[in-house]
Order: C-alpha cells, then structure tokens, then sequence
C-alpha cells in the first residue's frame, strides 16, 4: 500500500502539470484582449462558483471560517500581485524562461523563511539558495543596461508565490481547503474588480476566449488542488521534483505552438535550480525525520 503513494502522488502532480500549462497557453492567447487584471478577475469568479458549488455537494461550507481573515488577505495580496505578473511575463516572454523562472519560488521560500517564519538559515539551506539563483541568472540573462520588464516580473512573480507560500503554511494549520480557497477567490475577486474600476472598466471576451477564459478559472483551482492532494499523499522531496516536468512540457508546446526557440542556457539554468531546491528538499526531509525518531 506504501509503494503506491509516491504512484498516487505522481498521478496528481500530472494533473497539476496539465493544468499550469493549459494556463500559460490560455494566458497567452487571452493576453491581445483582456489585460492581467481582467483575467483575473474572471479566473476568480468562475472558481468561487466552483467553490461554492463543490463545497455545497461536499458538505464543507461550514468549515469556512472568519477567525484569521488578516492572514488570508496577506496570503491573497501577495498570490494576486505574483499572479498578475505571472500573466503579464507569459504574454512576452518564451514559456521555458517564465517556469524555469516560477520555479525558483523555494528558494525565496528557503530564504525568506527565517525572517517570517523563525526557521533557521543552515548552511546546506544557503548552499541551496546560492546555486538555485545562479541558475536564476543564466536563465534570466540579465542586460544591466537595458532591464526586461517581462523578466523582471517572472523574477519578481517567484517572490509574490514564496509568500504566499509562507502564509499559506500557516493557515493549513487550522483552515480547511475549502476555507483557503474560498477567501481565495472572494477576495481576488474584490481585488481584481477595484483594480479594473480604477484601470478603466471591464471588457468581455469574445467567441473562442470565453474557452481559455474558463481554462484559467478551471485550471488555477485544479492545479493548487492536485499539488495539495500529492503533497498528503507523499513528502515534498517526492512530489516537487515531479513539478519540474512541466519545464519539458511547456517548452516543446512553445517549441510546436509558438515557435519558441530552445535554448541550452535555459536548460542548463533550470537543473541549476532543480538542483538547488533538490538540496534544499533533502535538508528539510531528514530534518522532519530527526525530529520524528527523536
């Protein structure tokens, strides 16, 4: 039964891998007719009827709670800017570079964490973080004389996630899935409404983006949802390197849909932080077994 589970877990981080990638593509396509705002606003609500809807069948409603609304907004605000900026870098620059980018996301996690969360910065940590953004670097290629703001904002999006992350690891300790991504919703829907309201007004999408704009309301839930389900299924030094297939993936849809150019640098960057969070995940892991056998 045991040896399932990394199989179980395996299976839903292909669900979250399908997802993330249906929502780059969708991105892509909406990026000429709405703006980041508006495709939020949208991803939004369609996933609060799917809350709601899901919830009400499941019973899980009730478990929506008011107790830690504080946290939730911080969580939300930071996971609102990340993912605005998320939509905008996908619009400019090739998907490798944007994921390879996203996925840098631990290692502001690792290096953030003992400001905001007490943990301690060890060394195998710090050895971690200081390969991971050498390998940010080569992917990024930064121009010192001519900044790119598209990378600029995939860089700055992997901040907003490791936040939210943060956040996030806090709440799961007393609030349900459903409350998480009911607050989620409701209060990215607010979010993405005033920013529009001050922006200029909604427009509606047309003919074939109301079928990518219900992809990205679809996928942003499914993703988060299977990435959770694999992570009670099996530790995160299992299911997170399963997360860097969507790098392959998304770069032969760029290749064959976008005509997307392959690029050995973002490659070569990319198992830099594969391997940075790697040896970031070993630390954590035998850290958790320590503790469990002491």
């Amino acid at each position: 039964m045991a040896t399932s589970q990394p199989l179980k877990a395996a299976s839903w981080m292909i669900g979250a891998m399908v997802s993330f990638s249906l929502m780059a593509i969708s991105g892509r396509e909406l990026a000429p007719e709405l703006n980041t705002f508006e495709i939020m606003f949208f991803r939004s609500l369609i996933g609060l009827v799917i809350v709601l809807m899901i919830g009400s069948f499941a019973g899980t409603l009730r478990q929506i709670k008011t107790d830690r609304l504080g946290l939730h907004m911080l969580r939300n605000t930071a996971h609102f800017t990340g993912q605005n900026l998320w939509f905008l870098a996908v619009a400019f620059i090739p998907f490798s570079q944007l994921f390879a980018l996203e996925f840098s996301t631990p290692l502001w996690v690792a290096l953030l964490a003992p400001l905001f969360l007490g943990e301690a910065l060890t060394q195998r940590r710090l050895l971690s973080v200081v390969i991971g953004f050498a390998g940010v670097l080569i992917v990024a290629r930064p121009d010192v004389n001519e900044l790119n703001p598209a990378i600029l904002a995939a860089m700055a999006c992997a901040i907003c996630f490791a936040c939210s992350l943060m956040a996030t690891k806090k709440l799961t300790i007393d609030q349900s899935i459903t409350c998480i991504l009911f607050w989620l919703t409701v209060m990215q829907l607010g979010m993405g409404a005033a920013a529009i309201a001050v922006t200029g007004g909604l427009s509606m999408p047309h003919g074939i983006d109301y079928i990518w704009v219900l992809t990205v309301g679809i996928g942003g839930l499914t993703a988060h949802f299977c990435i959770t389900k694999a992570l009670a299924l099996a530790p995160a030094i299992v299911v997170i390197p399963f997360d860097f297939l969507r790098l392959p993936l998304i770069s032969l849809i760029g290749f064959l849909a976008y005509d997307e150019a392959f690029e050995w640098a973002v490659v070569f960057g990319a198992i830099l932080i594969f391997t940075a969070v790697l040896v970031n995940l070993q630390a954590e892991h035998q850290r958790n077994s320590a503790a469990l056998k002491g």
